[in-house]
């Protein structure tokens, strides 16, 4: 899952894109409001997490309305040094789904962020499955029936977004955006490299055929098992 951070303390920005790195998210981040505000309303993101205030033309809690102005649902957590219940309820007023008082401990702006991908999430279970492949984002494991299959944290990202989006044609353009960090230097054989791993770990090995090439579109993750077919 993709998350973008506008935070103009550049250490701790670059300190919190490691923690979620290593959540296995692909993570931005802006150090100014204006640009922040840019990457929000052009980028698909699953969270975002902005300081109340920032350098630019615009503080946080004018971010978040602008956003929530274009019916932009994406859930947003709000960090910032003012701890009074006024502050509090006038960033959840325009439209912040949770807010964190500064300073915190990095475990908690994890568990937020979990949580609230978890009420957005479509499935009430935190696990993803389809047919026979188990992801587990908490846990970070994968098994196909009852075998667990070792990925790599890229591997790990593309199968989550596959599985949140079952049956669904994804371009290649579509996959590098949520599962690559904007400035990624990649290119669509990239997509093409990643997703051929991903079938000789989850596929080749059981004899099933779960990840299809849709000629001249992308790829589909169908939501049955198949029995593979020559490629």
């Amino acid at each position: 899952m993709r998350i973008l951070i506008i935070e103009d303390e550049r250490k701790l920005a670059r300190a919190l894109k490691r923690a979620f790195e290593q959540e296995r998210y692909a993570v931005d981040i802006s150090f100014d409001s204006d640009d922040g505000l840019m990457m929000a309303e052009t980028q698909p993101y699953d969270a975002i997490i902005v300081d109340r205030m920032l350098p630019g033309n615009f503080n946080g809690i004018e971010i978040v309305k602008k956003l929530r102005k274009k019916n932009n649902t994406v859930p947003i957590l709000l960090l910032t040094a003012l701890g009074q219940t006024t502050d509090k309820t006038t960033g959840l007023d325009a439209g912040a789904d949770d807010y964190l008082v500064k300073p915190f401990a990095i475990e908690e702006l994890l568990a937020r962020i979990r949580s609230l991908l978890r009420r957005t999430s479509s499935s009430a279970s935190t696990s993803l499955s389809v047919g026979e492949i188990t992801l587990d984002p908490t846990r970070l494991t994968v098994s196909h029936g009852d075998t667990p299959v070792t990925l790599t944290a890229k591997e790990f990202a593309l199968l989550e977004y596959f599985l949140r989006n079952p049956n669904r044609i994804l371009s290649k353009e579509s996959i590098m955006s949520h599962v690559w960090d904007y400035d990624a230097d990649i290119l669509p054989n990239t997509v093409e490299a990643y997703v051929k791993q991903l079938r000789n770990k989850l596929d080749k090995p059981f004899g099933t055929k779960y990840i299809e090439t849709i000629r001249g579109f992308g790829y589909k993750l169908i939501a049955e098992k198949a029995k593979s077919d020559a490629q």
